[in-house]
């Protein structure tokens, strides 16, 4: 929990206006909350901007920086650039709880808020689904561009497409004959 500490921000001291509280992401941080499968390695800077009101404090978190992905495609190590804004609000109330992902409710007495598991959360959200190293991506697109065309037709397939005219099977004479009615 040491390591949490230097995330902490001590609000209870801070006057009203504007403070920012820089802070380094880097491999320990990713380490600490376990997501070696999804990002093992990085190099982040965060600068998180409290706006202390009467009522509440916007924490405006920037976030800008690289994360060690591996290629869904080819498992090649790449780094993948990341630029995140978000905005929490935290209002002063009668009990701590969170109403959602975007306001938090914090006592009077709240000495300290962490950012840590913001910090993280926003990192992880950022992360593309599907990780692409930067030198597949161009076969990704034309996999893209080509996607529900008919790309291979077997000669099977072909044979199926149109019947035999076959004057042994009756079948096939009957069908004809509905087809022309049309």
């Amino acid at each position: 929990m040491k390591f949490l500490r230097k995330f902490d921000i001590d609000i209870i001291r801070l006057k009203e206006g504007s403070h920012e509280f820089p802070f380094e992401i880097e491999e320990e941080f990713l380490q600490h909350f376990e997501v070696n499968d999804i990002a093992s390695n990085g190099k982040l800077n965060a600068t998180v901007t409290l706006e202390k009101r009467a009522a509440l404090i916007e924490a405006l978190f920037d976030i800008k920086g690289t994360v060690e992905l591996t290629c869904d495609r080819s498992l090649e190590q790449f780094d993948h650039p990341l630029a995140i804004h978000q905005r929490v609000l935290y209002k002063y109330g009668p009990e701590e709880k969170e109403i959602n992902e975007e306001v938090f409710v914090i006592t009077n007495d709240t000495v300290s808020i962490n950012v840590a598991q913001l910090i993280f959360e926003f990192i992880v959200l950022a992360i593309p689904a599907k990780k692409i190293h930067p030198d597949h991506r161009d076969e990704d697109e034309e996999d893209e561009d080509t996607e529900g065309k008919l790309v291979y037709v077997s000669e099977a397939e072909e044979e199926w497409d149109e019947p035999e005219e076959n004057p042994e099977n009756p079948l096939w004479e009957q069908l004809k004959k509905l087809k022309g009615n049309n």
